[in-house]
């Protein structure tokens, strides 16, 4: 009889709406920085510039981009500027109801 081998498990971090940390199967689709409160894509430019000074200690990842939303980051203007000028746009109407 030949020994079975088993695959490792990964488990990948995503952050939530509530900003709490879950294990998932599945990768996380959108990357962010947790001190700038920002979100992209995970191959955007800006991001990897910054893997060397620092950036993978404040990365998390996110599901899909509602979650990373709802956790109250914004999208990044070099990867997302479609979505970054929707935001922008929006930001004055939503500061002023505050």
């Amino acid at each position: 009889m030949m020994p079975t081998t088993v695959a490792a498990r990964t488990a990948y971090r995503l952050t939530q709406a509530d900003g709490s940390v879950v294990e998932c199967d599945v990768p996380g689709l959108l990357g962010g920085n947790r001190r700038l409160k920002i979100y992209g894509r995970l191959d955007c430019p800006s991001a990897l510039r910054a893997l060397p000074r620092g950036y993978a200690k404040r990365r998390v990842f996110f599901a899909d981009e509602a979650t990373a939303i709802a956790a109250g980051y914004r999208p990044c203007g070099v990867c997302m500027p479609a979505e970054y000028r929707r935001w922008k746009s929006a930001a004055p109407a939503i500061a002023s109801r505050a």
